[in-house]
């Protein structure tokens, strides 16, 4: 069946005038009518589905929100004249839709003091454009600050007398259905927390209570690495349940099993969004750091979006999607010429702390880990069609067990990792596991693979691989090392034009 797909898409891409070969990958692939297929291994584990992520999950567009504020800049500092049309726009009832309205900046630069921040649902932040004709928002004050913060408060709620248990001994990554003791007291639609806990056995054997120490490092602890991935029942039948999103880490009964539970987390905003600006921070040196931080960061928030933004000359990044936050999406945008010392902590570009985020088509100069993920990141979380240059350290996971990240169609003249990192930091140790590097770019990548729970893979990368940190960790799965034409081009896309197409 392969081969006959192969000899299809072939001849399909022969008849449209292009004569590279083309491949498909042994993990994911076409059928002969153009679908995706999965292949298991012997575990039974595929590629997940990444697509269901960002803004509305990819099943809409993003609104156009209609506007009921107009600024124009004011002489001197401009941040009580921006806050104060957020409060207003926060005061009005939200519409149908759950939004309140636009704040919209008008051409001209606005010098801003301090932070700004957005603290209720349904506030959008407009200019009218990018560059240096269009809307510019500077940061002025000397400290470090983060400028526009979209905050929510509270926290995730677990209804702890809903948890039900799983009832195999092994769930395998890629599967959008369980199985438990019973489904009586869950509904179609309930939000729930398939909740991985962590076990002693488990950090030894991830060889993480084994860190070889230096001054600060801190071994790995079980309590600090119960996993809650939020999901929603799509269907029920008898004791097995339907989600939303896909199993992105096995599930073993020998490291604990599993539970479902509901939960609920009121306290997180919606229907936000900031666009069309150009974002800077004024600054004294190229390291700095009594300056703007972070241009945009979202706390607590879901269902929001930054888009078509330009910063510079922050000492952080442009966009950081921090804890709490879900469903995000962050596209076409740049983070330019970082301004800080070059170390630890500093030019995060494009970085995600959340869960069921998309980061697509971003540009970065000058960072350090433009597009990344932090501790305990769960996923699905995808970086598509992202370019960094002249970049300082490295893309991929950073540290501690980020878990179902895709790296599509990365380019990059810096590396891309996905390792033990050991003892660096205050014990990084393993970044994370089912990371996916697809048809990527990178003249330096390591991906290797945990020593239990779960496979990496590098699929399509054109440049050099090697060996990373440690030469005697597991290797990844790797295919299709400096070997163009890989099909689908974009996992991402192709994932979710066959989503789309299986509700229509």
């Amino acid at each position: 069946m392969r081969a006959l797909v192969l000899l299809i898409n072939l001849l399909i891409f022969f008849l449209a005038g292009k004569s590279q070969e083309i491949w498909q990958s042994r993990y994911v692939g076409y059928d002969e009518n153009q679908r995706l297929v999965y292949f298991e291994d012997e575990k039974g584990n595929i590629i997940p589905d990444f697509s269901n992520v960002g803004y509305a999950s990819g099943n809409k567009e993003i609104p156009d929100v209609h506007v009921v504020e107009i600024l124009n800049p004011l002489p001197g500092d401009n941040r009580a004249h921006i806050q104060g049309a957020i409060d207003r726009v926060a005061a009005l009832k939200p519409d149908r839709n759950g939004f309140r309205g636009t704040v919209l900046l008008k051409s001209g630069v606005y010098n801003v003091n301090g932070s700004i921040f957005i603290r209720q649902s349904g506030i959008v932040i407009r200019g009218e454009g990018s560059d240096e004709s269009g809307t510019l928002v500077r940061a002025t004050a000397k400290r470090k600050h983060d400028l526009f913060c979209f905050t929510g408060n509270g926290d995730m709620e677990k209804d702890e007398t809903s948890k039900v248990a799983l009832t195999e001994s092994y769930i395998p990554a890629g599967r959008k259905h369980i199985e438990l003791l019973t489904t009586e007291i869950f509904m179609v639609g309930d939000s729930i927390l398939l909740y991985r806990p962590s076990t002693g056995n488990w950090i030894s054997d991830l060889k993480m209570d084994q860190i070889i120490e230096r001054p600060g490092t801190r071994q790995w602890k079980a309590d600090d690495y119960h996993l809650y991935f939020e999901r929603v029942i799509t269907a029920i039948e008898g004791n097995r349940i339907y989600m939303d999103n896909p199993v992105v880490m096995p599930m073993e009964q020998k490291y604990g099993g599993g539970f479902v539970m509901k939960y609920t987390f009121n306290g997180r905003i919606k229907n936000c969004g900031i666009e069309n600006m150009l974002i800077e921070s004024a600054f004294e040196s190229d390291t700095d750091e009594n300056h703007g931080w972070t241009a945009v960061i979202f706390t607590n928030v879901r269902q929001s979006w930054a888009r078509n933004l330009v910063s510079r000359y922050f000492g952080y990044g442009c966009v950081t999607v921090d804890r709490g936050s879900r469903n995000i999406s962050v596209l076409d945008s740049k983070s330019l010429d970082a301004k800080s010392q070059i170390t630890g902590s500093r030019r995060y570009s494009f970085s995600c702390r959340g869960q069921l985020n998309l980061f697509k088509n971003l540009y970065s100069t000058e960072g350090r880990h433009d597009y990344s993920t932090g501790a305990r990141v769960l996923g699905p979380n995808v970086f598509t069609q992202c370019t960094a240059r002249n970049t300082h350290s490295d893309i991929g996971p950073h540290h501690r067990w980020a878990v179902g990240t895709l790296y599509d169609m990365i380019d990059t003249d810096g590396a891309i990792n996905i390792q033990d990192r050991g003892n660096l930091g205050t014990g990084h140790g393993w970044t994370g596991v089912t990371q996916v590097v697809w048809n990527s770019k990178s003249p330096q990548t390591s991906v290797q693979s945990p020593w239990v729970s779960g496979k990496n893979y590098c699929i399509g990368l054109m440049g050099n691989k090697y060996e990373g940190r440690f030469k005697d960790r597991p290797d990844g799965e790797w295919e299709g090392l400096n070997t163009p034409g890989l099909m689908p081009e974009s996992l991402y896309e192709a994932q979710l034009k066959n989503r789309l197409n299986k509700t229509k």
